[in-house]
């Protein structure tokens, strides 16, 4: 008949969990951060007091929830009476898409990755007059942000480590940058900065120094680690007392003259793709797991992750099923796309591994089944294509595009040249969805052929009927 009474609902503070997420971890296990409701709502107020949001504005939300920046973009809009415009995993990845839905001119806001900002880009975006563009994830580097600012109203460069909830520091970009990577800036409100030396004392102006959080964005810690916890968060000092703590990011900084930050890397082996905090620890001792595996090394080589192996005695690991092997384990994002076998580590006089001299990884590295030619003339075409941009001497039929080294932006050159010679509007979602050559060759094939208006082939006569693959695609791309 219905519930007569409204269920009793227990009192909530701001010392609750708003929720917990979970980041790769140093010790080869993932580390969940415990974020309090006071740290979200002071993230969401000081955001809102920067960007203004409105009832008739609109955020485009292209991060999937997996990434904690997501909580900007689902809470931000809802919060303040916006609207969040979702975009599904497919379309965030289809710059195509991306770029129409910023035409139209009903997006106000837009956070996205450098990653994404170059697809958009690359996709032949003009800009969106009224966009507040906010940028985040890695370095921003000046050559994109120049690129950047003249398309939209205002430009944000945001940092911060899911530890202190989101972003911590953020600045708008100007038009007179005057180093290769833009500043990120100063403290957001309700957060301390500070730059700190090996001995925990401050660095003057321009003197590099590890960046330390404080203030209400820092996270409760890493669930059931207390361990971890305590050596990550520590009493913030300085003349604060009772629970203040201040979080140590692992990364560099350097004060600027005008009291932004300098972002200068990381102080250890954690790496970023794509807008992903990757811990190479985390994937090392997945391979060390392995059968065969004695000890491993992961770092990253010209945009993507490549793991080096030292096998145990008798063992010859693969590549390919290395790369199987640990698909069980690890999301597709923390997998290397070569594996290189050696001997032994270099090593630096000191005895310690020396990353350096890690060797560049060959074709044989690379996690690909065994080659086979192409077949036909599309085929041909766009194997000689990924060669061209990926760097290799040789792609097979059964190759994966992102396995023999092709990111999202090489993505994007190869659709926008193959559209341009075969007159085609193809997607760039469809690279995404079939990534092996030989199905790529033969949507783009089937995508050729539905294109070409019937009046033409009649043109042709009774002719078609007797032309090869060869002369037809021929036909069709105007050569």
């Amino acid at each position: 008949e219905g519930v007569a009474t409204n269920p009793v609902v227990p009192a909530l503070t701001r010392r609750h969990l708003a929720y917990v997420i979970y980041t790769s971890g140093s010790t080869g296990r993932p580390k969940g951060v415990m974020i309090e409701h006071t740290a979200l709502a002071n993230f969401l107020a000081a955001m809102t007091a920067v960007l203004q949001p409105g009832a008739n504005d609109a955020l485009l939300a292209v991060t999937t929830v997996a990434f904690d920046i997501a909580a900007l973009e689902l809470f931000l809009p809802l919060a303040y009476g916006a609207c969040v415009v979702l975009a599904s995993a497919e379309q965030a990845a289809d710059a195509n898409w991306l770029r129409m839905t910023l035409e139209t001119g009903r997006v106000r806001l837009l956070q996205a990755t450098p990653a994404t900002w170059r697809l958009l880009l690359d996709s032949g975006w003009a800009g969106s007059s009224g966009l507040v563009a906010l940028c985040g994830g890695e370095a921003l580097p000046r050559e994109l942000a120049g690129r950047l600012i003249t398309r939209c109203a205002a430009l944000w460069n945001m940092y911060g480590p899911t530890e202190t909830t989101v972003w911590s520091s953020l600045r708008r970009v100007t038009a007179d940058g005057d180093t290769a990577v833009e500043p990120i800036g100063g403290p957001m409100a309700n957060t301390r900065i500070y730059l700190l030396d090996a001995s925990g004392n401050p660095v003057p102006v321009g003197v590099t120094g590890e960046i330390h959080i404080a203030g209400d964005g820092v996270a409760r810690g890493y669930f059931g680690n207390a361990e971890l916890t305590n050596d990550r968060f520590v009493p913030e000092g300085f003349g604060r007392h009772g629970a203040a703590r201040r979080y140590r990011t692992g990364d560099l900084g350097r004060w600027r003259a005008d009291g932004t930050i300098d972002y200068l890397g990381r102080n250890d082996f954690q790496l970023k793709l794509r807008g992903f905090r990757i811990e190479a620890g985390e994937i090392e001792t997945q391979l060390a797991a392995l059968v065969g595996v004695q000890q491993a090394v992961v770092t990253m080589h010209e945009e993507r992750l490549v793991a080096y192996v030292l096998p145990c005695a008798d063992a010859m690991p693969q590549p390919a099923l290395l790369r199987a092997s640990l698909a069980q384990k690890l999301p597709a994002y923390m997998l290397p796309s070569a594996y290189v076998v050696l001997d032994a580590f270099p090593l630096t006089p000191n005895g310690k591994l020396d990353r350096a001299a890690l060797p560049s990884p060959d074709r044989a590295a690379v996690a690909a089944p065994d080659y086979a030619a192409p077949q036909g003339d599309m085929e041909i075409a766009v194997a000689a294509l990924w060669q061209e941009l990926i760097g290799v001497e040789r792609v097979g039929r059964n190759d994966h595009f992102f396995e023999i080294g092709g990111h999202s932006l090489l993505a994007v050159q190869a659709v926008s040249r193959l559209n341009e010679r075969f007159g085609l509007v193809i997607a760039l979602r469809v690279l995404f969805l079939q990534p092996v050559l030989a199905d790529f060759a033969d949507a783009l094939t089937q995508a050729s052929l539905a294109a070409f208006d019937a009046r033409d082939l009649a043109s042709l006569g009774d002719d078609v009927d007797h032309m090869s693959e060869s002369d037809l695609l021929a036909y069709l791309s105007g050569t």
